[in-house]
């Protein structure tokens, strides 16, 4: 009798392998999760490139969101050389001071967490500005060493609200009548985003003009309308004579509603890129910043908020929100 043939079994099994193959095909392609960080990147990247366009020494400041310094997002990833290309300094909040309350001290794994990120930028040539806050003259005092033992410019606010000039210490850290050009000369910063706080616009315009910082972080507006080129020359020189760098504060990871670019129909039919309401910040509300709509109010025209910064006669943009990418991450679009 004859061996049996293996063909039949192969006859069976190749059109069930056949099908197993053309059924496969036919499924949809899963749809990648959206980096969320470098997402985030680009969009920086992109707000400085327009910036320097339109002015070539242009300044931008990005606070928070220090994973963005890497390519990974860790600490162990190399860093991510185009965005910081893209900036000229990382800004940190509460690294010392502020991150668990007003005047309390933050947690020493989160500074050296922190810190780790923000040593590997400035090892890349990035000033590091700290913002800490506290008001206790020996935690303000420790605030300010520390970061000058790590080579950092830092702020002490005596306010979460940033609405005030601290009345301690007396003068700036390491005061100086030089005339600051550059995020790397400067010393010291004034950091103060609401005008209003100090009385009428010209109350506040005399009051920075009074102080010797370095460097004046504020708002664009004082009650809705942007400081004029004059005005925003008239506070860079310093009480002492030298001259300061004056930044333009804006968010670009949520919207506020009391901004000019607000319309109030989106309280009920909101645009497709605004996202909830921030809890904890009332009348801020998240942004899926990655969405052309929202960078074209951001910097995409002749009428956009970082045109309006440069028109008043800023030195540059501080970012804030960077950090947006978290909440996307954990709970997704």
């Amino acid at each position: 009798m004859p061996a049996k043939t293996p063909y039949p079994i192969l006859y069976i099994f190749f059109p069930v392998f056949l099908l197993s193959i053309f059924s496969c095909s036919d499924k949809p392609e899963p749809v990648p999760a959206r980096d969320y960080k470098k997402a985030m990147r680009t969009f920086v990247e992109n707000i400085s490139a327009r910036g320097r366009d339109l002015h070539p020494d242009f300044i931008v400041i990005p606070q928070n969101g220090v994973e963005l310094t890497t390519t990974t997002g860790t600490i162990k990833g190399g860093p991510d050389i185009p965005y910081l290309n893209a900036v000229n300094a990382i800004a940190q909040e509460d690294l010392y001071y502020g991150y668990d309350g007003f005047d309390l001290e933050s947690p020493y794994n989160i500074q050296m967490d922190i810190g780790a990120f923000l040593d590997q930028a400035r090892y890349n040539k990035k000033t590091i500005l700290v913002i800490n806050y506290c008001s206790t003259p020996a935690k303000v005092d420790d605030a300010y060493q520390k970061s000058a033992d790590k080579h950092y410019i830092s702020f002490a606010a005596s306010s979460l609200d940033l609405d005030e000039i601290p009345s301690y210490p007396a003068t700036p850290w390491e005061v100086n009548d030089h005339d600051i050009t550059r995020i790397d000369s400067s010393h010291n910063f004034l950091y103060l985003l609401d005008p209003e706080s100090l009385g009428s616009r010209q109350e506040f315009i005399n009051a920075i003009k009074n102080t010797n910082y370095d460097m004046l972080i504020t708002d664009l507006f004082y009650d809705n309308t942007p400081f004029t080129p004059d005005e925003t020359a008239s506070m860079r020189t310093k009480a002492n004579g030298g001259k300061r760098l004056i930044l333009a504060y804006m968010s670009i990871g949520e919207a506020e509603d009391y901004r000019y670019y607000w319309k109030d129909e989106w309280k009920n039919h909101p645009p497709e890129w605004l996202a909830e309401e921030n809890p904890d910040w009332p009348g801020n509300y998240k942004v899926k910043y990655w969405e052309k709509d929202w960078q074209n109010i951001i910097f995409g025209n002749d009428s956009s908020y970082l045109k309006k910064i440069l028109e008043a006669g800023f030195d540059g943009v501080y970012l804030d929100i960077i950090d947006a990418f978290e909440y996307f991450e954990e709970n997704g679009e």
